[in-house]
C-alpha cells in the first residue's frame, strides 16, 4: 500500500532496503540501551561470526559474518533477516510490551492518546470481528464506485480514494518547495501501479513473466472475493490497463533527478497538460480548494500520456481497477480469507516469505503507522537515556569537523565551490533521538470496534494535517521518523539529519564499547546523512534547502567523473547470478556509503588527538573500526526478495555495503595489509574518494 497525499520532504535514508544490520547479544533486553562505566569499555565486535578460513583481504564481509551466513536461517516470517531487523525485533518488542499494556487498562482517560494506542490495537486485535464483518467494511466504497457513470466523475473519486491511502494514476501531496523551501507546495505525480516497479510489467524475463501470471490470478480471486462478476476478466483488463501506466511512468532512476523532476506549473494550465481532467473538482476533493495557484508536477509527459489512456479505456474497466485498488489496499484490515490471499501473493510469491507475521507483530505496525509519535512518546519515556543524546551530539560534531577538514583539502574542488560547500555544512541542522514537540492527535477519532473504519480515519487525519500546512511557516521542529524507527535520513529541504532514538543501539551506538567501533557504526551513519547533502542529488540544493547551483562548471565536470566511476563499480557487483546492481539508481546511496565511513574514519583519528588507540581483542583501533562497519551489514535475503529489492532499491545489497566502500578507504589497506593480488584490493588510480 502506499499513500497518495504525504509529506513529500526529500528523504534520503540511511535504511536497508535489502540489507541488514547486527545485533552483538541478540538475547538482549529491549531495554538495553544503557551506559556503562568507561572503565568497562570493550571491543564492541561481535567475534562469534567470524569465518577465519577467509581472509579479510579477499572478502571482508564473509571474514566477519561467514559463520552467521552458514548457519542462520531467515525467519518464515520474514523475506529478509540480518542484525538490522534484530534492532528491529528490539524495537518492535519495546513497542508492544507499551500496547498491550496499554490495551489491557480499562481506566484510560477517554480521549487521550494512550486510549486512542489502546482502542486500535484492540480493534486489529478482535479477529472475530473482522471474519463476521468479511467485506462490508468497503461495501459503501464500492457502491460509490459502481455508480460512477462517466469519466468526468473520476478527478472526485481519485481524490476520495486519495484521502483512504489508496493509490491511484494520479498522486499528490505537500512538502517545502524545492526552488522556495520556505514555503509549502502541492506536489503531483505518477502512481497506480500494484506490481513493485514497472520492470514488473514490461521486462522479458520468466522471473518476472511468471510474476505478472500469479498477479493476474490473484487480482481474479481476490474480486471474486468481493462478489465482482466477470473477475476473470476484469483482472485481464487490470493487468493491460496497469502495463500501459507502467510504459509511460518514468523510470526510479529518471526519478532521482531534482532538477527534471521540478516543474511548476500554474493551476489553470494543469488541463493543458492533461486534458479532460478535472483538476478543479480533483483539488476540491483532496481539500487543497484554492489554497494554492500552482503545483508542481513531477512527471508532466506521464499526465500527458495518462489523458490519452484515460480517453482510450472503458468506464467499466477503470471502475473494475478502482475497486481493486481499494481491496489492495485494504486487504490486510478483512477476515482471514482476504488476509491470506493477500499474504500469498504479495510476501509469498513476490518476496518469498512463507509465513504471515503474527497478529500481534500486525497489530502494533498498525498502531505504528496510524500514531507513530503517540507511541513513540511513551517509548522514548521508557527507554532512551538522556546521556546517550549529549554522546550523539559530540560524535556528530567531530564528523561534521571531519567533513570540513576533508572540503578544505579536497583537489578536484575549486575554492570557490569549496566556500559554498562549507557554508552548506555550516548550515547542517542535527535532530537526535526525539522531536522536541510531539504530533496532535487529538482531532483522530479511534473506536475499539470498528478497524477499518479506524484505518480510514487515520489516513484521513494524516491527508488533512498535511493539508493544513499550505500557506502556514514551514515547520522545521517536524520530524519524518517516529522515535522507535531503526533508521537515520537526511532531509534536503531543511538541510538537516535526523537520528531516531531507536538506531541509537548496538551494532550502531554501544555506548559500553570503545569508540573504533561507534565511530565505524554510528559514526558513519552521521557521515553518510552529511554526505546525502553532498550526493548527486543533494549536491543540487543549498544550505539553505533550496535547488540552486551553487558549483563551476568545471567541478561540476570533476564531480561527475568520479560519480561515474562509482556507477561503473557497482554496476559490476552481482549479488544474485543474473542480477545486478544499478549503479545509477543506487548512486546516491553508494555515494553516501563511501563518504560517510571514509569521513567516519579521518573523525576517529581526529577523536584520538595524536594518542595511539588501545589494541582490544587482538584488533588495533583501525581494524576495529572497520570491523564495526562490516558487522552492521551482517544479514540475507530470500532470491524472490533480492531480485524486488535490486529492481527497487536505491540502496545496494548488504553484501555489496559491506565491502565495497572499504576498497575505496586507504586506511583498510594499511589496517589490514591488503596488497596487490588480494581480492579486495584495487589499485590507487581506481579507487573513488569524493568527499
Amino acid at each position: 500500500m502506499q499513500r497518495t497525499l504525504l509529506s513529500l520532504a526529500v528523504l534520503a535514508t540511511f535504511s536497508f532496503g535489502g540489507t541488514q544490520l547486527a545485533l552483538a547479544d541478540t538475547s538482549a533486553p529491549a531495554s538495553a540501551m544503557t551506559t556503562t562505566n568507561a572503565s568497562a569499555l570493550n571491543s564492541g565486535i561481535d567475534l562469534q561470526w567470524q569465518d577465519t578460513g577467509v581472509r579479510p583481504q579477499d572478502d571482508f564481509f564473509k571474514f566477519m559474518s561467514g559463520k552467521w551466513l552458514a548457519t542462520a536461517e531467515i525467519p518464515a516470517d520474514r523475506a529478509r533477516f540480518g542484525s538490522f531487523d534484530q534492532l528491529r525485533d528490539l524495537s518492535e518488542q519495546s513497542s508492544r510490551d507499551i500496547i498491550t499494556g496499554l490495551a489491557k487498562n480499562k481506566s484510560l482517560k477517554a480521549g487521550s492518546n494512550q486510549q486512542k494506542i489502546a482502542d486500535l490495537y484492540n480493534s486489529f486485535m478482535d479477529e472475530k470481528q473482522a471474519n463476521a464483518l468479511d467485506i462490508k467494511p468497503l461495501t459503501a466504497t464500492f457502491k460509490q464506485i459502481n455508480a460512477l457513470a462517466k469519466k468526468e466523475d473520476f478527478p472526485a473519486l481519485i481524490a476520495q480514494l486519495s484521502q483512504l491511502g489508496v493509490s491511484l494514476p494520479v498522486n499528490s501531496g505537500v512538502g517545502q518547495d524545492a526552488r522556495d523551501s520556505s514555503t509549502y507546495a502541492v506536489y503531483v505525480s505518477q502512481g497506480g501501479l500494484s506490481l513493485p516497479d514497472r520492470d514488473y510489467y514490461l521486462k522479458d524475463d520468466p522471473k518476472f513473466k511468471a510474476f505478472r501470471d500469479a498477479y493476474v490470478k490473484h487480482v481474479e480471486k481476490m474480486l471474486s472475493m468481493s462478489g465482482e462478476k466477470n473477475a476473470d476478466k476484469a483482472a485481464a483488463d487490470i493487468l493491460a490497463l496497469e502495463t500501459q501506466i507502467a510504459t509511460i511512468q518514468w523510470t526510479k532512476v529518471e526519478n532521482r533527478n531534482p532538477i527534471n523532476t521540478y516543474n511548476k506549473i500554474e493551476l489553470a494550465k494543469l488541463t493543458e497538460l492533461m486534458p479532460g481532467f478535472n483538476w478543479t473538482s480533483y483539488f476540491t476533493g483532496t481539500g487543497v480548494g484554492s489554497k494554492v495557484n500552482y503545483v508542481i508536477v513531477r512527471q508532466p509527459s506521464f499526465l500527458t500520456a495518462l489523458a490519452k489512456i484515460v480517453n482510450d479505456t472503458p468506464v467499466a474497466v477503470w471502475k473494475s481497477y478502482y475497486k481493486w485498488k481499494v481491496l489492495d489496499a485494504y486487504a490486510p484490515f478483512l477476515s482471514q480469507r482476504f488476509v491470506d490471499e493477500d499474504f500469498g501473493f504479495s510476501s509469498v510469491t513476490l518476496r518469498g516469505i512463507p509465513e504471515n507475521q503474527p497478529r500481534w507483530k500486525r497489530g502494533v505496525a498498525r498502531v505504528e503507522e496510524s500514531l507513530s509519535e503517540a507511541l513513540g512518546e511513551l517509548y522514548v519515556a521508557k527507554y532512551f537515556p538522556p546521556e546517550n543524546k549529549a554522546r550523539m551530539q559530540k560524535l556528530v560534531n567531530n564528523l561534521i569537523e571531519a567533513y570540513k577538514q576533508s572540503i578544505e583539502t579536497l583537489t578536484w574542488m575549486s575554492p570557490e565551490t569549496k566556500k559554498e560547500a562549507l557554508v552548506k555544512l555550516s548550515k547542517f541542522t542535527p535532530k537526535i533521538a526525539y522531536p522536541d514537540q510531539w504530533r496532535d492527535y487529538s482531532a483522530l477519532q479511534i473506536k475499539a470496534n470498528d478497524l477499518v473504519g479506524n484505518i480510514m480515519r487515520s489516513r484521513s487525519f494524516e491527508h488533512q494535517r498535511e493539508i493544513a500546512k499550505l500557506g502556514k511557516p514551514v515547520d522545521r521542529k517536524e520530524w519524518g521518523m517516529s522515535p522507535q524507527t531503526v533508521n537515520a535520513y537526511y532531509n534536503s529541504r531543511q538541510n538537516e539529519i535526523v537520528f531516531p532514538a531507536a538506531i541509537l543501539q548496538p551494532p550502531f551506538f554501544n555506548p559500553a564499547a570503545d569508540d573504533a567501533v561507534n565511530y565505524g557504526g554510528i559514526g558513519a551513519v552521521i557521515g553518510h546523512e552529511i554526505s546525502h547533502g553532498f550526493d548527486d542529488s543533494g549536491s543540487q540544493s543549498d544550505g539553505d534547502g533550496n535547488l540552486r547551483n551553487w558549483w563551476t562548471k568545471e567541478d561540476k565536470e570533476n564531480f561527475s567523473k568520479l560519480t561515474s566511476a562509482l556507477v561503473a563499480q557497482y554496476d559490476a557487483y552481482s549479488p544474485l547470478p543474473g542480477y545486478n546492481v544499478n549503479g545509477k539508481l543506487t548512486l546516491g546511496e553508494n555515494i553516501a556509503d563511501n563518504s560517510g565511513l571514509a569521513i567516519a574514519y579521518k573523525a576517529y583519528q581526529i577523536s584520538l588527538g595524536g594518542k595511539p588507540a588501545p589494541v582490544i581483542d587482538g584488533y588495533t583501533g583501525d581494524q576495529r573500526l572497520f570491523m564495526g562497519w562490516a558487522q552492521v551489514w551482517r544479514g540475507k535475503a530470500r532470491d524472490a526478495e533480492a531480485i524486488r529489492l535490486i529492481s527497487i532499491d536505491p540502496h545496494s545489497p548488504a553484501e555489496v555495503r559491506g565491502n565495497a566502500p572499504l576498497t575505496n578507504v586507504p586506511g583498510f589497506y594499511s589496517a589490514f595489509g591488503v596488497k596487490e593480488g588480494d581480492k579486495m584490493y584495487v589499485a590507487p588510480e581506481k579507487r573513488t574518494t569524493i568527499w
